[in-house]
């Protein structure tokens, strides 16, 4: 299962050095000098990984000035991992595990997560209901619940937010 970790930005200096736009919220764990990481051409190894400026500065073999480092601006890095893994954190998730689920609010199912969108800002759920997709910031205030063993994650039922409907089902009593 492939997770995605970064995008490359812009070159930093002449020495190969590329900003990297972090997708993880386990940095120290996935960029590592030594390890390996994907994107669309292959795979990169790590030579150097720095803090600069609250910016993530790597190195990847092979890329060793601003040139050669320049050619891989904008490309997405990934990472392969176990499908049974999880973040660290409870309170994160990875793209698989939302993706499906059912989305409910109130007693209704909605929908089902169709893609997690990675913004600058935080992630956006888009959501496919019966008259089209929404979008949902994934944030507390409006995600309430994320409920991986029972399928299902549970949006605020705010004015604007979703139309009611669009509800597919209502959810029988007892599987709240």
């Amino acid at each position: 299962m492939k997770v995605v970790i970064g995008r490359i930005g812009r070159a930093h200096g002449i020495r190969g050095e590329l900003g990297v736009d972090i997708r993880t919220d386990e940095p120290e764990r996935r960029f590592v000098p030594g390890s390996s990481v994907l994107y669309d051409g292959g795979t990169l190894t790590i030579t150097s990984v720095r803090h600069h400026s609250g910016r993530l500065l790597v190195r990847f073999k092979g890329y060793d000035d601003r040139t050669a480092a320049e050619t891989l601006h904008g490309k997405i890095l990934e990472l392969e991992i176990d499908a049974e893994e999880s973040p660290e954190d409870p309170e994160e998730f990875y793209d698989h595990q939302l993706v499906g689920l059912d989305v409910r609010a109130g007693d209704r199912v909605i929908g089902k997560v169709s893609q997690v969108i990675h913004m600058s800002e935080q992630d956006t759920l888009a959501i496919k209901t019966g008259s089209g997709e929404i979008l949902v910031p994934f944030v507390r205030d409006l995600v309430h619940d994320v409920d991986l063993r029972g399928g299902f994650l549970r949006i605020a039922d705010m004015p604007g937010l979703i139309n009611l409907d669009d509800a597919d089902v209502a959810i029988p009593d007892g599987q709240n």
